[in-house]
């Protein structure tokens, strides 16, 4: 084979220690391959590792030249292993970069479809920041200028000897100095094996500061440093500066800075629109990130965290993107974005900063969705000073205070968000708050899932508000609001609580399954309470109490272990057009110095009366059905005072309108039916006014019970209350709360000395085995029965709720 040896030192690579212990040849190939005999055993016979072994000493022209001999040549010069070795030696980098179309940039040994002969081409000729090699160069020019490979002392020097399109590598070190780069030029930090680094670090002024010139340059994998000096003036400096017009790739690196004003990086101005990703933003003794006056930019991937500020100041009509960014554990907001900040925050992580994870203000406007903001020493979302935003498919929990505040005339949009186990609430609205609170799924906060307060009016609609560890919805203050096909469910304590002046529009929702009660008013709250289903709760469906004067229009209410609806405490309320049925208890409860007006309900299947006015209660009872129910249908008792007009009383398993215990009121123009004791039944002593009533087609059960001589337990049990004659034994012992029918007077108490009480509703004690003696008409033994539990003329065994009641359970 004809070849000639000729001795080179062409690079770096000769002079590394690996070199220096194995000195050997470089071959030149000059054109094919002569016929020799060791040409058969080169090209077909000797082992490839050995080939491959002998090619690692061949530079890359010579490489380049093999690769044309023969296929297997082809194949071993093109090992990507033999051309990784070649670039790092030559380099001195430990991996190399890719440069893609869209601005990022990544490592090559992360990538397996690019190649290291390729990237070896694009280095080909690039310029060196080594102060070693520098002076090297200088003192032996030859060595260097074979691999086009120039080595400079500092980076402002080689960017000032490049030329636009260069790549500047610089090797690890710290470098003390100022970059301003002017032109569309590459600057690389080198890897190094160890804890070596590339560190560009300055005290006056920006680090490193873009020009317009610049508009298309890149920095990839450097520590960029602001270090000031203890006694420098105080004035704003950045580590690095991108103005307008301007859109470079600040890619891999570590950025900080120490002083009291300024920024880490600082984008600023019309047209700005740098690329920044996967860097570290850290340490900052103000803010990490400061996008500024009209400015963009892409902000991807990196990490902002333990800055003295904000993470992230968005101002003045800037409108970056931010995405897959970590914010964290920053000394105020994770992002703070005001007078007039736009920008989409999209896909981030922020989290554990002392206040808000994002803090909105001033007419600021920006899209922040699918991020995670959660552990917020203060809250998760912040909003005032009429900033706006809007906030699609986050997740915002474990904020210490509310996930999410608007105050004070903002106006944001909330939607699909998960807003959840904060430790106090989940979105709070005070202070003017508004906005649209739409299709979020807000549950296990410790205080209500929604608060609003002090003239705040949102539009809560379609969100499911459940599992909170107090109440749904709670409406104080003078709030107001349209709250609009929400599923509310499962909370601790109320559904919806309205109170203190507020005055909201309640409307389609779905309200049940509490543990206590659905809507609560208290306290002069009002507002409008418009078809919705109110269902399943512990307590009552609805409670007013206290002056609150609702309107409660077209709703189904039904389920309730405690009954319809209680008013009471001098409630008011107009009840119009509801579905009142289906209740463990009276479907509608009035006492109290309650006075609401009732008119056109449907009030039926109750497992007790259907309204019930008790304690001084009153009220306006008009134009109702009342049916179906297993105990009276209008039971008026303990001196109150309703007016009952023109309602439709049929279908009970009592008596249709039964007035005790000192009550009156106005009874007229009523259809009372089809109802089993009686149709209007008084006690003693009682002075209602009717008039114009209808009493048609009632049932005689008791008279006819009374009339064959059995016990009116026999028709009553112990849940219901037939009105009738009822005395009680000397003999016996009973007392006044004893009621003995009088048929079992005449039997089981005959020679007794018996005392004749009143005309009352009750069931008979005796029958019942409460008494001393045997009952010989239902043949129970005595005190073999339920003891006498209900309140003679009372409203039966539950006359009052009061201890289901919320009056001792308000809100904090």
């Amino acid at each position: 084979m004809n070849r000639r040896c000729k001795r080179r030192h062409t690079g770096p690579d000769d002079y590394s220690e690996h070199r220096y212990s194995r000195r050997v040849k470089h071959f030149k190939l000059d054109g094919p391959l002569l016929k020799t005999s060791s040409c058969p055993y080169l090209q077909e016979l000797l082992p490839l590792e050995l080939l491959l072994h002998i090619f690692s000493f061949l530079r890359e022209r010579d490489l380049c030249h093999v690769i044309q001999v023969c296929h297997r040549f082809n194949v071993v010069a093109n090992d990507k292993t033999l051309w990784k070795d070649l670039f790092q030696r030559v380099f001195d980098i430990s991996s190399s970069y890719s440069f893609a179309d869209d601005g990022h940039v990544y490592k090559l040994n992360c990538i397996e479809k690019l190649s290291w002969k390729q990237h070896f081409e694009v280095m080909h000729g690039s310029i060196h920041v080594y102060p070693k090699l520098a002076l090297l160069s200088r003192t032996h020019p030859m060595r260097c200028e074979a691999r086009q490979v120039r080595y400079y002392s500092t980076v402002s020097e080689a960017v000032t000897t490049a030329k636009d399109g260069d790549k500047i590598v610089i090797h690890p070190g710290v470098y003390y100095e100022q970059v301003v780069l002017f032109k569309n030029i590459i600057l690389i930090g080198a890897d190094s094996q160890g804890d070596k680094l590339v560190t560009i670090s300055y005290w006056d002024h920006s680090v490193v500061e873009f020009s317009r010139e610049a508009c298309h340059a890149v920095i990839v994998n450097i520590n960029i440093k602001f270090d000031s000096l203890p006694d420098s003036p105080l004035h704003k400096t950045y580590t690095i500066s991108i103005p307008s017009h301007c859109s470079p790739t600040v890619s891999r690196c570590h950025v900080t800075n120490n002083s009291d004003y300024g920024a880490c990086v600082y984008v600023h101005g019309k047209e700005s629109n740098p690329l920044v990703c996967d860097c570290v933003i850290a340490h900052a003794a103000n803010v990490g990130v400061f996008v500024d006056n009209h400015a963009k930019g892409v902000f991807e991937s990196n990490d902002i965290h333990n800055n003295k500020l904000a993470g992230v100041w968005i101002k003045h009509h800037a409108s970056p993107i931010f995405r897959n960014n970590s914010i964290h554990h920053g000394k105020d907001v994770g992002f703070f974005i005001f007078q007039d900040g736009q920008g989409i925050l999209e896909d981030n992580d922020i989290h554990s900063n002392r206040i808000a994870g994002v803090e909105i203000k001033q007419e600021s406007n920006p899209i922040v969705m699918r991020c995670n903001i959660h552990h917020g020493s203060t809250g998760g979302v912040y909003i005032h000073d009429r900033g706006r935003g809007q906030f699609l498919d986050n997740k915002i929990y474990a904020n210490t205070y509310a996930g999410v505040w608007v105050t004070s005339d903002s106006s944001p949009t909330l939607r699909n968000n998960e807003i959840h186990s904060g430790l106090q609430g989940g979105v709070y609205f005070f202070g003017g708050g508004r906005g649209v609170l739409e299709g979020n799924n807000i549950y296990g906060n410790t205080l209500a899932g929604v608060q609003i307060r002090t003239g705040s009016n949102p539009v809560v609609r379609g969100n499911n508000i459940h599992h909170g560890l107090h109440g749904g919805i709670y409406i104080h203050d003078g709030g107001m609001g349209l709250i609009e096909s929400n599923e509310i469910h499962c909370n601790t304590l109320a559904g919806i609580w309205v109170t203190t002046g507020s005055s909201p529009i309640l409307r389609l929702n779905r309200i049940h399954s509490g543990k206590q009660v659905g809507i609560y008013y208290y306290d002069n709250g009002g507002g409008m309470l418009e078809e919705n289903e109110i269902y399943n709760h512990a307590f009552s469906g609805v409670q007013i109490r206290t002056g609150s004067n609702p309107t409660i229009r077209k709703n189904k209410i039904f389920g309730g272990k405690n009954g319809g609806v209680l008013i009471y405490n001098s409630g008011l309320g107009l009840l119009e057009d509801n579905d009142i049925y289906g209740n463990t208890l009276t479907g509608v409860w009035i006492k109290t110095d309650a006075d609401p007006v009732l008119r056109r309900n449907k009030i039926y299947g109750g497992l007790e009366s259907g309204v019930c006015v008790f304690s001084n209660g009153r009220g306006l009872l008009e134009e109702n059905e009342i049916f179906n129910n297993l105990l009276s249908g209008i039971l008026v008792s303990s001196n109150s005072q309703p007016v009952i007009k023109r309602n439709r009383v049929f279908g009970g398993a009592a008596a249709g309108i039964e007035i005790t215990n000192s009550a009156g009121g106005t009874v007229e123009d009523n259809e009372v039916f089809d109802n089993k004791f009686d149709g209007i039944c008084l006690a003693t002593g009682v002075n209602p006014k009717l008039r114009g009533n209808k009493c048609y087609s009632n049932g005689k059960a008791l008279e006819a019970v009374l009339q064959e001589g059995k016990c009116l337990y026999s028709v009553s049990g112990s849940n219901s209350y037939p009105m009738s004659k009822f005395y009680k034994c000397n003999t016996c012992g009973s007392s006044d709360n004893d009621a003995i029918c009088g048929n079992c007077i005449n039997t089981c108490h005959s020679g007794h000395d018996v005392q004749y009480i009143r005309y009352d509703r009750f069931f008979c004690d005796c029958g019942a085995g409460v008494l001393s003696c045997d009952c010989l008409l239902t043949g129970l033994k005595a005190h073999s029965g339920p003891k006498a539990h209900h309140q003679l003329g009372g409203a039966g065994p539950h006359a009052s709720p009061s201890s289901n009641d919320l009056t001792n359970s308000v809100p904090s």
